[in-house]
C-alpha cells in the first residue's frame, strides 16, 4: 500500500464513526463498470455500490442534468412546488403504475412511511393503535428503528430493542406460515420481492399471488420492499411486474437516483386518499430539485439506453456461466438469484474469497457469510461477464478461489482439498 493510501485510511480510522468494516482502498473516480483508486488501479465492479449505479459510472448525460441543476436550484422547503419533483412524480407513476408518490432521502426511510402510512390505513377503519404486521424472517429493510424492527435478522434487531411493536414474521414462500401468523389486528404483510441480504431469494409467483389474496379478502395491505430489487435489475422494472401482483405499497431507492441520496415510497390511490394526511409525515430533503432531477433523468436513460432490454439479454448469460462456475467447484453448492441480482452459496465463508478477488481487481460483495453477491451495473455486457468469469479477470478469480480453498470438482481437485484439511490446526477441524 503507498504512503498517499496509507494516510488516508489512518485519518479515517481516526475520524469516522466504525460502523462498517472497510476494504483497505481509497475509491477515486469511475467509468462504466470499471472504478479506480487514487493509486490508478483499476477495478472491473460487480457490486455497483450494492446495486445503485445502475447506469454505469461517468454516465455524461446523467451528469449533465445534475450540474444543470446545480445552476438552477439545488433545495427548496416542501412547502413550495418545484418542476423536478412533479416531473419525476410523474415519471416513477408511469414506471411502476402506482398513483401517489412521497420522495424521501433513503430507502430505510421509504420503509418508515411505508409503515406508517399502514398503520394510519388501519387507523381510520376502527380507531385501534395496536394493529400488527408481519415481515419475513431473513429479510433486511434497513437500519433506522422502525426498518430493524421488521427486518427478520435477529443479529440485526436485539441490540437495539424494543423497536417498534407488534411485528410478526412469517417465512417467504410458505403462504402456511403467512397464514399462521394471521390475527384481526394485521393491517399488513411486508416483504422483499427478492431477497436482497438475506440470500439472493426471489419470491415465488404462487406464494405473491397468495399473499394478495389474502390482503384483497381481509384488507390487508401488501407492501413490496423494491429498494434492491426494482430498477431493472431482474429484468422488470419492477420485480412484482413479471407476475403481475401489483402492492397496494411499494418503496424504491438505491438505483432510483443512481448515486444521489434519494428514494420514496409509493402507493395505490385507495391507500393515498385513506391514510397519511398534511401534518403526518416529512422530511426536510426529500424530494428536493436536485434528487429529483436525478431521479427524472435516471428514468429518462432507462428507457433512452434499453437498460431493461439490456439486463434480459446479458442476465440469462451471467446465469449460464455462474452455474458453469458451481458446476467447476465442489465448494460452491448453488446458485441463486434473478436478473442481474445473482448469488453463489458456498459451504465457508467467503470473506476470504473477497479480499483476493479485490488484491487482483474485482470488486465483489457478500449476502450473509457465505454468499457472494452479483449486483452489478445495469449496463454490462456479456463481454464484462467473460471478463469476470472467462477471460483475464475469471482467470484470475479461478485461481483466487483455488488459493481461499475451494477445489475443483475433479479428482485431482478433491485430492488437492485433501491435502490442504491436513495441513490445517486441530481447532480448526473441531478437534479442540
Amino acid at each position: 500500500m503507498e504512503d498517499k493510501m496509507k494516510a488516508y485510511i489512518e485519518e479515517a480510522e481516526k475520524d469516522l464513526l466504525h460502523t462498517y468494516n472497510r476494504f483497505q482502498i481509497v475509491l477515486d473516480k469511475g467509468e462504466g463498470v470499471y472504478l479506480y483508486d487514487i493509486n490508478g488501479k483499476k477495478y472491473l465492479d460487480f457490486c455497483a455500490g450494492i446495486a445503485v449505479f445502475a447506469l454505469g459510472y461517468g454516465n455524461k448525460a446523467y451528469n449533465d442534468a445534475l450540474k444543470a441543476q446545480i445552476d438552477k436550484l439545488i433545495h427548496t422547503s416542501n412547502y413550495y412546488y418545484n418542476v423536478p419533483a412533479i416531473e419525476a412524480a410523474r415519471k416513477i407513476k408511469k414506471a411502476s403504475g402506482m398513483d401517489r408518490v412521497f420522495f424521501t432521502n433513503s430507502g430505510a426511510e421509504a420503509v418508515e412511511g411505508a409503515i406508517k402510512a399502514a398503520r394510519k390505513y388501519a387507523y381510520l377503519k376502527d380507531g385501534s393503535t395496536d394493529h400488527e404486521i408481519i415481515a419475513m424472517n431473513h429479510s433486511f429493510h434497513g437500519r433506522t428503528m422502525g426498518a430493524l424492527a421488521v427486518t427478520g435478522n435477529k443479529k440485526y434487531r436485539e441490540p437495539f430493542e424494543p423497536l417498534i411493536g407488534n411485528i410478526r414474521f412469517a417465512e417467504l414462500n410458505d403462504l402456511e406460515s403467512v397464514k399462521a401468523n394471521l390475527t384481526e389486528k394485521t393491517c399488513a404483510i411486508l416483504l422483499e420481492t427478492v431477497q436482497g441480504e438475506g440470500g439472493l431469494l426471489p419470491a415465488t409467483e404462487e406464494f405473491l399471488k397468495g399473499v394478495k389474496a389474502i390482503c384483497e379478502k381481509r384488507d390487508i395491505l401488501l407492501i413490496l420492499d423494491e429498494i434492491q430489487c426494482g430498477m431493472g435489475r431482474t429484468g422488470y422494472m419492477y420485480a412484482w411486474q413479471k407476475y403481475g401482483v401489483k402492492p397496494d405499497i411499494m418503496t424504491s431507492a438505491k438505483a432510483l437516483g443512481c448515486g444521489v441520496p434519494v428514494g420514496a415510497f409509493m402507493m395505490t390511490e385507495r391507500v393515498g386518499q385513506h391514510s397519511l394526511v398534511a401534518g403526518d409525515h416529512g422530511t426536510t430533503y426529500g424530494g428536493n430539485p436536485l434528487a429529483c432531477a436525478a431521479v427524472e433523468k435516471v428514468l429518462d436513460l432507462f428507457e433512452e439506453d434499453h437498460i431493461i432490454e439490456n439486463v434480459r439479454e446479458v442476465a440469462p448469460y451471467l446465469e449460464e456461466k455462474l452455474e458453469e462456475l458451481k458446476n467447476k467447484y465442489d465448494c460452491i453448492q448453488e446458485r441463486r438469484g434473478t436478473g442481474l441480482m445473482q448469488g453463489l452459496v458456498f459451504d465457508k465463508p467467503v470473506g476470504e474469497i473477497i479480499n483476493k478477488a479485490l488484491e487482483k481487481g474485482l470488486i465483489l460483495i457478500n449476502a450473509g457469510a457465505n454468499i457472494i453477491r452479483f449486483v452489478p451495473p445495469l449496463v454490462i455486457t456479456k463481454e464484462n461477464v467473460d471478463g469476470i468469469l472467462k477471460e483475464e479477470v475469471g482467470k484470475v478469480f479461478a485461481r483466487v478461489l483455488e488459493d481461499a480453498g475451494v477445489y475443483k470438482c475433479t479428482p485431482e481437485g478433491r485430492e488437492a482439498f485433501g491435502r490442504f484439511i491436513k495441513t490445517l490446526p486441530l481447532f480448526c477441524m473441531g478437534e479442540l
